[in-house]
């Protein structure tokens, strides 16, 4: 089974992706009668993987073996408007998940080769340009998509190639895809409904842009410099030298200086707020040893002076009443919000600078990633947006 593709990315070389061999095997099942296959629990007091009855959206998981994917899982399987009607994989079909994600057991299910026809979602965790490949298929059917990897997230298809090596298999589908961060895409989710087409915001950007957004709408930002710190889990999966703990433990360092993917889903979105032209954002991501959170520290240098109390007033009229953002009196901490969907902000004005600097904290696997993606979710079927989403972070 694929796991998720890893929400970090660097642009050096962009090569050719390897071909999405994994698209040509999803397909829909015919519709059957008969309830998904579940395997039993041990302890017979768990629930089966949602609620079950008649008005809970089916959903699958495409690639549930990765972090993003296995957490998308984890999150659904306890929403209250949401059926798990397949868990869809390369390989590994009739396995129980439990053998690829050993904290799911509880859910009680299988990994199948089908999506299963009465699917009303599909939540896709897959490499970057295997999402490209299959989601025409299920789209064409009315059916929504929630892609938590990177190929709806972008509107321009000149921007594939520059940024992830290969050119958008279905441009035309760029401009139907919405970008799926709520606090500023609520009204388009909504509008396009349960055959919504979502792309699942980036973890780097989710931090960096709510975190800046209001200066963006205000027309404040002249210049933007993104230092992000983020944990091992961000990099995926898929075991790699330099992310052995010997390497990671007791190290800080930058990678993907003066290129990183998420740069342009940065620019994209900041730009879009602020109705004008906007120099480049210089982004610098660093690898902490930790396994999840990401701090990200903006340094804004402004297009007129700013005082404190008009910054209190844009995050207050931009934040207040949003359900998972909230805006902090003291500089946040990663462990404020872990394994939570929240977002914690803070703004200072620097007076012997002049500059502004805006800090989020998020939990990279849930607000980075598969919490973000159900909250869109949530909002583009009419359901309450803090459906499955209301646990409180975990400490210590």
């Amino acid at each position: 089974m694929y796991s998720n593709a890893p929400m970090h990315g660097t642009l050096t070389h962009p090569t050719k992706s390897p071909e999405p061999t994994f698209a040509a095997e999803v397909r829909f099942a015919p519709p059957a009668p008969a309830a998904p296959t579940r395997v039993p629990a041990a302890d017979s007091s768990l629930r089966a993987a949602g609620p079950q009855n008649a008005s809970a959206v089916p959903v699958a998981i495409v690639g549930a073996t990765g972090y993003a994917g296995g957490e998308a899982v984890r999150l659904l399987a306890r929403h209250p408007g949401v059926r798990i009607v397949g868990i869809v994989g390369r390989d590994g079909h009739g396995e129980p998940l439990a053998e690829r994600q050993i904290h799911l057991a509880g859910a009680g299910l299988r990994i199948e080769s089908e999506i299963p026809s009465d699917a009303a979602a599909v939540f896709l965790a897959l490499p970057h340009s295997a999402a490209a490949a299959i989601v025409p298929s299920i789209a064409e059917r009315g059916t929504a998509v929630v892609d938590l990897g990177p190929d709806f997230r972008l509107h321009d298809p000149a921007d594939y190639p520059i940024w992830y090596g290969f050119a958008h298999p279905r441009p035309d589908l760029l401009s139907r895809a919405v970008y799926g961060l709520p606090e500023l895409h609520r009204a388009e989710l909504a509008a396009a409904g349960p055959s919504a087409l979502v792309g699942a915001p980036g973890c780097y950007p989710t931090a960096a842009i709510l975190a800046t957004a209001p200066l963006a709408r205000a027309g404040l930002i002249a210049d933007l410099v993104v230092d992000a710190k983020s944990g091992v889990s961000g990099a995926g999966r898929d075991p790699k030298p330099d992310l052995t703990f010997s390497e990671v433990n007791e190290s800080v360092k930058a990678y993907g200086v003066g290129g990183h993917r998420h740069v342009a889903e940065m620019e994209q979105e900041l730009r879009g707020l602020s109705g004008a032209d906007l120099a480049p954002v210089e982004f610098v991501p660093h690898l902490v040893p930790m396994t999840r959170g990401i701090l990200a520290t903006c340094h804004v240098r402004t297009t007129r002076p700013v005082e404190q109390a008009e910054l209190d007033d844009l995050y207050a009229a931009a934040y207040d009443g949003e359900p998972f953002v909230r805006v902090v009196d003291a500089p946040p901490a990663t462990k404020h919000v872990l394994g939570s969907n929240d977002c914690r902000v803070h703004v200072r004005a620097l007076p012997r600078t002049g500059r502004v600097v805006a800090i989020a904290a998020i939990d990279n696997l849930v607000k980075g990633a598969a919490g973000q993606a159900v909250q869109a979710f949530n909002v583009a079927f009419g359901l309450p947006e803090t459906a499955g989403l209301t646990a409180l972070p975990v400490a210590p």
